[in-house]
C-alpha cells in the first residue's frame, strides 16, 4: 500500500500513467493504464515486467506485430448477448476486423513459439474459431456493407430496385427532354427533392405537366415536379427499398442469433487485444525513456545503477541535455540513507527517483536504470513530500508532517520503504531537529528502509554514529559554486549556505555578522565538510590523471614490445634475403663472364671482336658497381600507406606494405613478412608489379580471408588489452573487406562492454553496432557492421 493517497501523485506516478496512455491504440487500453496499481506479489510483478520486456524486444528487434485494426468490440458483443437485438453491418464489420487481428497475432507468436513465453501466456488455451469470421464474411463485403447475394430474396429485391430505377430514370429523361423542347422548364437540370428526382418547371407551366409538386424556388418562379408516370415507378422503388431493409435486418438478426453462443469467446478475444494494447503502450514508453529490465529480488532491498528520473529524463531529452545518473544502495546493512547537501543540489530528485522507480517496478513498468540494478519488493511505501497544510482540517505545515510521522511510527516495518523530504522542517530548528532525530531512531529500530533528505546537523551526526543509517551528500563544485548532482555515499554534505549567499551577492558585512551568530562547533563542522569535499574532488582528479598517464605508458611499452618481436622474428629472414641477393649478384656476374668467354671462343679469338666483348663486360661490371655505391633514397612514412607496392633500392625484390611503424615498414612478400627501414625501399606503381606477384598476393589474401575468424572473444581481458586486440582485429577485417563481425565481451558489470562500444563508435569504418538476440547472449555480445 501507499501512504498517503497522494504520495504517488507527488512522486510523479500519475504523470507516468498519463504518458503511457498516449501510446494506447484504444480506449480499453487507456482504461487498463488507469487501473495500474502497486503490487506486492513477486510472481505477478515478474510476469508483467517480462511481458513488457518481451514486447520491447519485439518493437526493437523483430517484425512488427499485426495489431492495426483494433475496435471496442466488448460493447457490441454485450449488445449481441441480449435476445431480440442484432448487430448492424458496421458493427459486424468491426468485429470481423478485430478477429482477423486476433488470429494474426496468435499466428505471429505461433511462428515464434517459445521466444516470447510471457506474451504467449496471454492467449494460452484460447481456441481459434475462424468460423465466426467466415459466417460474417458470407453476408458482409470487404467494405463493410451487406452483400447483394447474401440471400436469394435480397438478390431478387436488389435486382428489382435496379430495374425500377433504370426504368424511372429513362422515363423522366424522356419527359424532361419533351418539356425542354416545349420551353416549359426553367434553367438547370433534373434535381432531387424529398429523395425524389424532379423536373424544374416554370410556375406558369406547372399545369401543362401532370405530376406531384415537391417544392418551389425561393422566388416562386420555379416548381420542382415529379411526373405521374415516374411517381408510380418511384413508389415501387420505395416499397422495394423497405423490403430490402427488412430482408437485411432479417439476415443481421439471424447472424446475431448464430453468433450469440460465441459471446464468451468473443469477450476473451477482446480481452487479448486490450492486454496487448496495454503491454504495447508500456513497451513504447520504456523505449522512449531508455528503460531496462532490472534484476527482481524478493528481499526489501534496492541497488540502483545509473538510474535516472524518467520525467526529468524526458524534459532534458527535449532540450538535448543529459541527466546525471544516480547510484544508490539500500540493504540490511545500510537501511536508511540520510542525504544532505546544498539547496537545489538534487537531494529531493534523488529521493523522488528512488520512490518513483520503486513504484514503477511494483506496477510492472520497466525503469531507466542499468539492467544489472537490483530491485526488491516492499509491502508498504510511505512518503512525506511537500506541504500538506490544510485549512479545512486545521493543520499547519508542521502539524501535517507530524501526522504522517505518527502514522509511520505506528505502521512501518522492515518491509516498508520510507521517503521523507526535508526531515524536521516547519518549526523551530531547536525543537524540530531533536524530534526528527527521535522519529528517525524509532524508525531505524523497526528496520525500515528509506531515503531521508535534511539540512539538520544533528541528523548527520546521528546517522554517522548509528548502525543501519548511512550518510550521503550531493557533491558541489566549490570553485564554480555549482551543484554536480552526484550522490556520494559515506559522508554528510555541507549546505553551502554562506558560499551560496556570497555568490548571490549578499554583503560581506551581513555574512560576517551571520557567521558570528553561528556557533563555533557548527561553523567548524560545516568548514570541515567543505574541506573534505574539496579534497575528495582533488583526489579524484589526481587519480584520473595518473590513470591516463599509466595508460599512455602501457601503450608505449606495448608498441616497443611489438616492434622488438617483429625485429626478432625477421632477423634471420633479413640475413637470408641478403645471402640470396649476394648469391644472385655473383651468379649473374659469373654468367656474364662465361657468356663473354664463350663468345670469344666462337669468334676464334678475333682481336677486334674480343676487344668489343671485353669492353661490354667492363661496362656491365661498372654499372653494377655504380648501383652498389648509390646512396639509398630516404622514403618518409607519409609517402607510403597500407596496400602500396614498394621495391628494394638495392635489389629487384617487391613487397606490399602491411603496416608502418615510425621509420620501419612491415612488408608482405608472398608467404613471408619482413621488417625493413623506410630508406631501403621506394614506392612503385601497381602496373609495374608483375602479374604473378599480384596474383600470388591475392591468393594470400584469399587464404587470410578463409582462415580469418569473424568472432572475437575478449572475455577476461583488461580494457587496454581488449582495445589493442580490437584495433588489430578491425584493421584486418577492413583490409579483407568484411561487412560485419561479432565481439564477445560478456555482461559482467558492463564496464568492458561500455569501453568497447565507445571505442567502436569512434572507429571511422564502423557503420553501427547492436546487441545479439536476447536468447543468444543479449548485450553480452556486440554485432559490428562495417562500412
Amino acid at each position: 500500500m501507499i501512504y498517503p493517497d497522494n504520495a504517488g501523485e507527488k512522486l510523479g506516478f500519475l504523470d507516468i500513467k498519463e504518458l503511457i496512455k498516449t501510446y494506447c491504440l484504444s480506449t480499453m487500453g487507456q482504461q487498463m493504464v488507469d487501473k495500474i496499481q502497486v503490487m506486492t506479489n513477486f510472481d505477478y510483478i515478474n510476469k508483467f515486467l517480462r511481458q513488457t520486456y518481451e514486447f520491447k524486444n519485439i518493437l526493437q528487434n523483430d517484425s512488427p506485430l499485426p495489431i492495426q485494426n483494433f475496435f471496442d468490440i466488448k460493447s457490441m458483443v454485450e449488445k449481441a448477448r441480449i435476445e431480440g437485438t442484432y448487430l448492424t453491418e458496421d458493427e459486424f464489420f468491426k468485429v470481423s476486423l478485430s478477429l482477423s487481428t486476433v488470429f494474426s497475432v496468435i499466428q505471429y507468436f505461433t511462428d515464434r513459439e517459445g521466444q516470447y513465453p510471457n506474451l504467449e501466456a496471454l492467449f494460452e488455451h484460447l481456441p481459434i474459431e475462424k468460423s465466426i469470421i467466415r459466417k460474417i464474411e458470407m453476408i458482409i463485403d470487404p467494405k463493410g456493407k451487406i452483400k447483394n447475394n447474401a440471400s436469394s430474396e435480397l438478390m431478387t429485391i436488389t435486382s428489382g430496385i435496379a430495374k425500377a430505377e433504370q426504368e424511372a430514370r429513362k422515363k423522366i429523361d424522356q419527359i424532361f427532354k419533351n418539356a425542354q423542347s416545349n420551353g416549359w422548364t426553367a434553367d438547370g437540370n433534373l434535381t432531387i427533392r424529398d429523395g425524389r428526382l424532379c423536373i424544374p418547371v416554370l410556375s406558369e407551366n406547372k399545369r401543362k405537366l401532370k405530376g406531384f409538386i415537391h417544392d418551389e424556388s425561393a422566388s416562386g418562379q420555379t416548381v420542382f415536379l415529379e411526373p405521374d408516370e415516374v411517381f408510380h415507378l418511384n413508389n415501387i422503388i420505395r416499397d422495394l427499398e423497405f423490403e430490402r431493409r427488412r430482408e437485411i435486418i432479417k439476415l443481421l438478426v439471424a447472424l446475431t442469433d448464430e453468433l450469440r453462443p460465441s459471446v464468451p469467446l468473443l469477450l476473451s478475444y477482446h480481452g487479448l487485444l486490450t492486454k496487448l494494447d496495454f503491454v504495447r503502450a508500456k513497451a513504447l514508453f520504456a523505449i522512449n525513456i531508455e528503460a531496462e529490465m532490472p534484476v527482481l529480488i524478493k528481499e526489501a532491498e534496492i541497488e540502483l545503477i545509473n538510474a535516472r528520473h524518467p520525467l526529468l529524463f524526458l524534459n532534458f531529452k527535449k532540450e538535448q541535455q543529459t541527466v546525471v545518473p544516480l547510484n544508490i544502495k539500500i540493504d540490511e546493512e545500510e537501511r536508511v540513507i540520510v542525504v544532505s547537501g546544498p539547496n537545489a543540489g538534487g537531494k529531493s530528485v534523488c529521493m523522488k527517483t528512488v520512490g518513483l522507480l520503486q513504484i514503477m517496478i511494483q506496477s510492472g513498468l520497466l525503469i531507466p536504470a542499468d539492467e544489472h540494478s537490483k530491485v526488491g519488493i516492499f509491502k508498504q511505501i510511505f512518503a512525506d513530500i511537500g506541504d500538506d497544510q490544510s485549512i479545512e482540517s486545521d493543520l499547519s505545515t508542521y502539524s501535517a508532517h507530524l501526522s504522517k510521522m505518527k502514522y509511520f511510527i505506528e505502521f512501518a516495518n522492515s518491509k516498508t520503504l520510507v521517503l521523507i523530504d526535508e526531515f524536521g522542517t516547519g518549526t523551530d530548528p531547536q525543537f524540530g531537529g531533536p524530534i526528527a532525530e527521535a522519529v528517525l531512531e524509532n524508525l531505524n529500530k523497526k528496520n525500515v528502509r528509506g531515503v531521508v533528505t535534511t539540512h539538520y546537523s544533528n541528523l548527520k551526526t546521528f546517522a554517522n554514529s548509528t548502525p543501519g543509517l548511512e550518510n550521503a551528500s550531493m557533491l558541489f563544485n566549490n570553485e564554480k559554486m555549482q551543484p554536480l548532482y552526484i550522490l556520494s555515499l559515506g559522508k554528510p554534505g555541507s549546505s553551502y549556505a554562506f558560499e551560496i549567499a556570497q555568490k548571490i551577492g549578499l554583503s560581506a558585512e551581513v555574512l560576517e555578522s551571520a557567521k558570528r551568530k553561528v556557533g563555533n562547533y557548527q561553523k567548524k563542522v560545516d568548514t570541515l565538510l567543505v574541506d573534505l569535499e574539496r579534497d575528495k574532488k582533488e583526489l579524484i582528479e589526481a587519480r584520473i590523471s595518473v590513470e591516463k598517464k599509466e595508460q599512455k605508458v602501457k601503450t608505449l611499452l606495448s608498441e616497443n614490445e611489438q616492434l622488438k618481436a617483429y625485429l626478432e622474428e625477421n632477423k634471420k629472414l633479413i640475413l637470408k634475403n641478403a645471402k640470396i641477393e649476394a648469391q644472385s649478384i655473383i651468379k649473374n656476374a659469373n654468367k656474364l663472364i662465361e657468356n663473354t668467354i664463350s663468345e670469344i671462343k666462337e669468334s676464334k679469338a678475333d682481336k677486334v671482336q674480343t676487344q668489343n666483348l671485353r669492353q661490354n663486360l667492363e661496362q656491365e661490371l661498372k654499372k653494377h658497381e655504380v648501383q652498389e655505391k648509390k646512396a639509398p633514397k630516404i622514403q618518409h612514412s607519409e609517402e607510403l600507406k597500407k596496400g602500396d607496392w614498394v621495391k628494394f633500392l638495392d635489389s629487384e625484390n617487391i613487397g606490399q606494405v602491411m603496416e608502418i611503424a615510425r621509420d620501419n615498414v612491415i612488408l608482405a612478400m608472398g608467404d613471408l613478412r619482413s621488417v625493413v627501414k623506410l630508406n631501403r625501399v621506394e614506392k612503385v606503381s601497381n602496373k609495374s608489379v608483375p602479374k604473378e606477384i599480384r596474383k600470388s598476393h591475392s591468393t594470400d589474401l584469399t587464404e587470410s580471408f578463409s582462415t580469418f575468424n569473424t568472432e572475437l572473444d575478449l572475455r577476461g581481458m583488461r580494457g587496454d588489452e581488449a582495445l589493442y586486440e580490437i584495433e588489430k582485429y578491425l584493421d584486418r577485417a577492413v583490409m579483407l573487406g568484411l561487412s560485419g563481425l561479432k565481439i564477445i565481451h560478456g555482461k559482467g558489470d558492463g564496464i568492458l562492454r561500455k569501453l568497447i562500444r565507445e571505442y567502436l563508435r569512434k572507429y571511422p569504418q564502423v557503420s553501427h553496432i547492436e546487441d545479439e538476440h536476447a536468447d543468444r547472449g543479449g548485450d553480452g555480445i556486440t554485432f559490428v557492421y562495417l562500412k
